[in-house]
């Protein structure tokens, strides 16, 4: 099962490091890892994704629990939660694809970010069956690249990840 761990952790040079270093050093996979300070220059927030068993999970929010860095950790999977995810998308727009590529874009409630002769570069938020499901509408040969920034989350309700 995919779960989306936040993790509170104090803004120090090699606490990422040392994040990666306990997923390698057991095997598991990190599938999506996003970091940045929070309003507390001294504090960052991790949102990771990964995969596993309950077992699996628990050992390694056990681990990451262990970690000096680590103030606090919370598995948003284990209760209500928004998750959202921000893709970037360059495609070919000729232009005999420019109209359908733009209601394409409307229909997914999308911005075309940049635009040249061609092509465009489309920005979209959402959940990752949403970016998905964009991915899969654009017609065969289009896409030249993505760029994904991997599910970010936050707890719904009073309840938050905090000191």
């Amino acid at each position: 099962m995919r779960h989306i761990i936040s993790v509170l952790l104090e803004n120090e040079a090699g606490a990422l490091s040392r994040v990666a270093g306990l997923f390698s050093a057991r095997g598991y996979n990190i599938e999506s890892l996003t970091v940045a300070p929070t309003d507390d220059p001294s504090l960052s927030r991790m949102t990771l994704v990964t995969a596993g068993n309950d077992d699996i999970v628990e050992q390694i929010k056990k681990q990451l629990n262990k970690l000096i860095d680590t103030i606090r950790l919370l598995d948003l999977t284990e209760g209500p939660h928004i998750e959202r995810e921000l893709m970037m998308v360059k495609v070919r727009a000729e232009r005999t694809d420019r109209e359908e590529l733009k209601r394409l874009v409307d229909i997914f409630r999308a911005k075309i970010i940049d635009v040249t002769d061609t092509s465009f570069v489309v920005e979209l938020t959402g959940t990752s069956g949403k970016l998905d499901a964009f991915i899969d509408a654009v017609p065969a040969g289009l896409i030249i690249e993505v760029v994904r920034s991997g599910p970010s989350g936050i707890s719904r309700g009073a309840q938050g990840l905090m000191l």
